[in-house]
């Protein structure tokens, strides 16, 4: 997994429980900052967007349990 620093920020506050507003107000951003860098987090860990799933609990499950 290839993220950014900013990434793993964002990916480590969404795996405390974070929502987007409470991430924005972490790391000092803006709502749709933190959106913005939500979405390219979901495609670099492979996980394909879909109606029918959340796909933020996954990314967190993969966050957790990282080498």
């Amino acid at each position: 997994m290839s993220l950014t620093a900013r990434e793993r920020e964002v990916l480590a506050l969404m795996a405390e429980g974070r929502t987007n507003v409470g991430t924005a107000r972490r790391l000092w951003l803006t709502h749709r900052t933190v959106e913005t860098r939500v979405s390219p987090i979901l495609t670099k860990l492979g996980l394909a967007n879909s109606a029918e799933d959340h796909r933020r609990v996954p990314a967190v499950l993969l966050y957790l349990n990282r080498p």
